[in-house]
């Protein structure tokens, strides 16, 4: 799939098919993932992949969309490595889910839920005190299609040189 395709055809996914999805796959995702960017290249980022099924019901008390994934992919950040960790994380979860469309799957970006769970969810995967449950990705394969969202056009988002400046 050519790269602006996938950046195109993208969407953001909660409901799942009953397919399994291959563990190649998703080491291809967090391989996307881990080469990210990361703010003066500290890389203060590990991933968790979930594929038990009790474990993915489980953490539907954190949203109720991991027991329906085929995996679940979860960022743990280290803030003591790296005051930007939440950037570093949400850059390797765009690529993450970019990685996901191109490979045919589906995902959704799980972060707002997660905040007032989060320590919750440490828990139930052993993540360590000092570290941040930082963004989770549910993945499998969409159990329909879904119709894009309506954009905001260019014309109404980009200035030129200075804020207000439109160039048409």
């Amino acid at each position: 799939m050519e790269f602006f395709e996938t950046v195109q055809g993208r969407r953001s996914t909660r409901e799942f098919s009953d397919e399994e999805v291959a563990d190649e796959d998703l080491m291809k995702m967090i391989d996307a993932g881990r080469r990210a960017p990361s703010g003066k290249n500290t890389q203060p980022l590990e991933y968790i992949l979930i594929q038990d099924k009790e474990m993915l019901a489980k953490l539907d008390q954190v949203q109720k969309v991991f027991g329906g994934s085929a995996a679940t992919i979860a960022i743990v950040a280290d803030p003591e490595a790296s005051r930007f960790w939440l950037e570093d994380a949400s850059a390797s979860a765009a690529q993450m889910l970019l990685a996901a469309h191109a490979l045919g799957l589906a995902s959704v970006w799980i972060e707002g839920t997660l905040q007032s769970k989060e320590e919750m969810a440490k828990e139930l995967l052993g993540v360590p005190a000092g570290k941040r449950l930082a963004i989770m990705l549910p993945v499998g394969k969409a159990a329909a299609p879904r119709e894009p969202k309506e954009k905001k056009p260019l014309d109404e988002l980009v200035h030129r040189e200075r804020y207000g400046q439109k160039q048409v």
